[in-house]
């Protein structure tokens, strides 16, 4: 018998439907009941054992950071603990035996595992790279900006679709390496596996990825070049990382390595565009961008929920008492408008962070804090600074209310951005 078999919750009522529709539309506002509560609530996703659901800031730089949490359910102690990401991912759809890419990953590795694979990644993203980085990104972002007007119908464009989404993916296959020929394919896999589909199509988007992810390890064992797989590749480097470790680390790359980033920009453009005084303090003052970049990730960030945490011992988090085994769930976009750890939460402020540190979780916190946060912020401050810049004069064409949303209940994000340039 494991951990979670042993009873009740100590909330009322059914659990929360994690994938309701207002928790998906509007999770910032959603959540806020459930954050007000005196305990974590149980909550529930079709096809995954229940899991405790934290949304409280410090309750979830709690489960990020203690020592009495891991996010590997295998090296909790005792009974098997059933592995959420795995029953999440096999419940969308993933095919049989794609599971060990999924163990195999940096994100769902922990201690050793995960310190070893993280330290021979961590200097292609470090702040000094990434801004080594910046002239390339900002070519990209000026290419798709001069091919933007193109792209208008009726004088609208959807600047998903021709800027936020094509900017990072770009960034990253270039960072890897993904010969030009193949990324189109890149882009339409990765597009599927956070669009919010289920059934054969993400199963069969996945199985692809990891084909072609053993492909371009294969493609660069024999053609290394300047590229980060080529390093890992390299004599002092090939035997600190299985291949399969590597499949999953290039999938989990190109997948999380960009969609935070198309739709930060997305959301961003988005949330200034409706805030026209905070858009006007940014235009006039251009060394507000890495605050604003900041304050958009807390304000409007896409990451609603971070992978699960499980209890290694009987612990507690907050009031809540959470036994060994059990999974807690972190709502990031909870925290982040959190009134105990944000004054007045709900307003946009781009000078939030001008005299303090920042301390909201859309990268995470602890041992396990986004890897490519650097890359992220570089790519969005650029494509902001670029795009607003060369249309000064933008402006939405549809009233914010009806803009319509994706239905991934793990990522808050546009399906389109219609703009008149």
């Amino acid at each position: 018998m494991t951990a979670e078999d042993h009873g009740t919750t100590k909330t009322d009522g059914e659990p929360l439907d994690l994938a309701a529709e207002e928790l998906v539309r509007d999770p910032f506002a959603a959540y806020a009941p459930v954050r007000e509560g005196e305990q974590m609530v149980r909550g529930r996703v079709q096809g995954v054992d229940p899991m405790w659901v934290a949304t409280r800031h410090e309750d979830i730089r709690t489960v990020m950071s203690d020592s009495r949490f891991t996010i590997d359910a295998a090296t909790v102690p005792g009974a098997p603990v059933a592995h959420r990401t795995e029953q999440t991912w096999q419940a969308r759809g993933m095919y049989s035996g794609h599971e060990k890419y999924l163990r195999a990953g940096i994100f769902d590795a922990d201690g050793t595992d995960h310190r070893r694979i993280r330290g021979l990644v961590t200097a292609a993203f470090s702040p000094g790279r990434v801004a080594a980085l910046r002239p390339r990104i900002e070519a990209i972002a000026d290419q798709l900006l001069d091919r933007l007007p193109g792209h208008a119908e009726n004088g609208v464009v959807d600047l998903v679709e021709h800027f936020a989404r094509p900017l990072p993916i770009t960034v990253i296959c270039e960072l890897i390496a993904v010969p030009e020929a193949d990324r189109d394919r890149w882009r339409e896999r990765s597009a599927t596996l956070t669009a919010g589909v289920c059934g054969d199509e993400l199963g069969a988007a996945l199985a692809g990825m990891v084909e072609d992810a053993h492909a371009l390890v294969d493609h660069h064992a024999g053609h290394p070049g300047n590229d980060l797989i080529s390093e890992l590749l390299a004599p002092h480097h090939h035997d600190r990382l299985s291949t399969d470790e590597l499949v999953a680390l290039i999938t989990n790359l190109v997948v999380a390595g960009h969609i935070t980033t198309v739709n930060l920009i997305a959301n961003s453009t988005e949330a200034l565009l409706t805030h026209p005084d905070q858009l006007a303090l940014l235009r006039e003052d251009a060394t507000l961008m890495p605050h604003a970049v900041n304050e958009l990730m807390r304000y409007c960030g896409p990451v609603v929920r971070a992978l699960p945490r499980y209890a290694t011992c009987d612990t507690t988090v907050g009031n809540t008492p959470v036994r060994t085994g059990e999974a807690v769930l972190p709502i990031v976009s909870a925290a982040n408008r959190d009134p105990a750890a944000f004054t007045d939460p709900d307003r946009l402020d781009l000078g939030r962070t001008r005299s303090g540190r920042e301390s909201h979780l859309g990268f995470g916190h602890g041992a396990h804090r986004c890897l490519g946060a650097h890359l992220a912020q570089e790519e969005t401050a650029v494509a902001l600074t670029a795009l607003l810049s060369r249309f000064p004069d933008l402006q939405l064409t549809t009233d914010p209310k009806h803009l319509e949303r994706g239905t991934n209940p793990v990522n808050w994000h546009l399906k389109a951005l219609p703009v008149r340039l």
